[in-house]
């Protein structure tokens, strides 16, 4: 299941963020931040605890909508947004505790996440057309696709309330993954899960970037990071430290200062 192709050389980033700044009160949570994101390579947005990281995701994902400043997805501004119509061009995002429908089996939660659905439409859903029949067809096509490349096949006539923590965040990546996106916001998709599945969960996020997807992952396990991100963001006090490799950002002596608590 092929993604949508990289952006052609010498073109701007799929996503550019500039001098977004959004405080809550007196509290500066963005402060001026600002960087651009890459197709074909998994990139990292890292920093401590407070660095911003969250709110940008929101930003990024219109859940927040900035003071100042701007966000460009496949080259249209964004900022200010609704959720749903940021969707809709291709930016989508997961979030760190995986939530479903208690009631829904794992099939029935990937059909529902699925693009451009049939049963939108009232005429549709009353009289069950041809094009809708031939559309929620395409539909389980993908969901059998995206189950069996997660390695869910086994468990989609299961119950969600059913799945361990960590097949909750496959089906996560799963639903994300049946709105056909450009783009996809990983938040913490390795967070509470054992080790050997942190792993896998890195190779599919290395695949997908590998097909073509653009990828920006927030996680704290930096040992991940550091195996999956060609590229790292880094954030302190709501503004962009540096932009670049892992060991690169490693040896900075402000990224040091501000996320190790010191020089390494």
């Amino acid at each position: 299941m092929r993604t949508a192709a990289a952006s052609l050389p010498g073109a701007e980033p799929p996503l550019v963020a500039e001098n977004i700044r959004l405080s809550f009160g007196g509290l500066k949570a963005l402060d001026g931040a600002g960087f651009q994101v890459r197709p074909g390579i998994v990139t990292g947005l890292i920093g401590p605890n407070g660095a911003g990281k969250t709110t940008m995701f929101n930003v990024l994902s219109g859940l927040l909508r900035p003071d100042a400043g701007s966000v460009r997805f496949l080259g249209r501004r964004i900022d200010g947004e609704r959720p749903h119509r940021i969707a809709r061009q291709g930016l989508v995002r997961t979030f760190q505790i995986a939530r479903g429908f208690p009631r829904l089996s794992v099939f029935e939660h990937l059909m529902v996440y699925g693009a451009r659905q049939p049963g939108e439409a009232l005429i549709a859903t009353l009289f069950g057309s041809a094009a809708a029949r031939r559309r929620e067809a395409e539909l389980a096509e993908r969901a059998l696709a995206v189950a069996a490349r997660l390695r869910l096949s086994p468990l989609l006539d299961h119950p969600v309330t059913a799945l361990s923590g960590g097949q909750k965040k496959l089906l996560e990546i799963g639903r994300a993954l049946m709105t056909e996106p450009r783009m996809i916001l990983f938040d913490e998709p390795a967070a509470g899960v054992n080790p050997t599945l942190a792993e896998e969960i890195g190779d599919h996020l290395l695949r997908l970037a590998e097909d073509g997807l653009t990828v920006l992952i927030v996680e704290h396990d930096m040992a991940l990071i550091e195996r999956i991100c060609q590229r790292v963001v880094v954030m302190a006090q709501g503004r962009t430290l540096m932009e670049g490799g892992f060991d690169e950002a490693r040896a900075d002596r402000a990224v040091q200062d501000a996320y190790l608590g010191g020089r390494a």
